[in-house]
This record gives structure tokens, sequence and C-alpha cells, in this order.
């Protein structure tokens, strides 16, 4: 993987987890509500995988947001 990509994985995973908080979410909460396993949350916050649009939809959906919101971050 390029650097360029990591860091936007990270970046990604960052604005995840800055929206999951300003929530008041747990990683458990809104994986359950997507359906996905509980670790993945997690996993997706630390960039430790490169997780699929489908993911991405589901954890938007979830926060209640559009997949853009998730997307809004400087890379």
């Amino acid at each position: 993987m390029e650097i360029e990509e990591k860091l936007f994985i990270i970046n990604f995973g960052k604005r995840l987890r800055e929206i999951r908080i300003s929530k008041n979410l747990s990683q458990e909460i809104v994986a359950n509500d997507c359906n996905i396993p509980i670790n993945q949350i997690g996993r997706i916050e630390r960039a430790e995988i490169n997780t699929s649009i489908i993911t991405i939809y589901k954890i938007a959906k979830a926060l209640n947001l559009k997949i853009q919101d998730l997307l809004d971050f400087e890379t």
C-alpha cells in the first residue's frame, strides 16, 4: 500500500472515531447497529483494515450521516 493510501485510511479512522465519540456512542453500539463484528469498528478506527464501501454505508447509516460526512477530512 502506498503512503498516500495508508494516510487516507488513517484519516478515515480518525474521522470515524471523532464522530462516534461526539455522538457518545461506543464501538459496540455502532457495530451492533451496522450488524458487523464488534472489533471491526476498532480495527477501522486504528487503520488496521481497508474497509469496504458497504461497511462505510452501514456506518454512515448507523451514525445518521451522509457518507460524505465520514469522508470530510484533510488528506
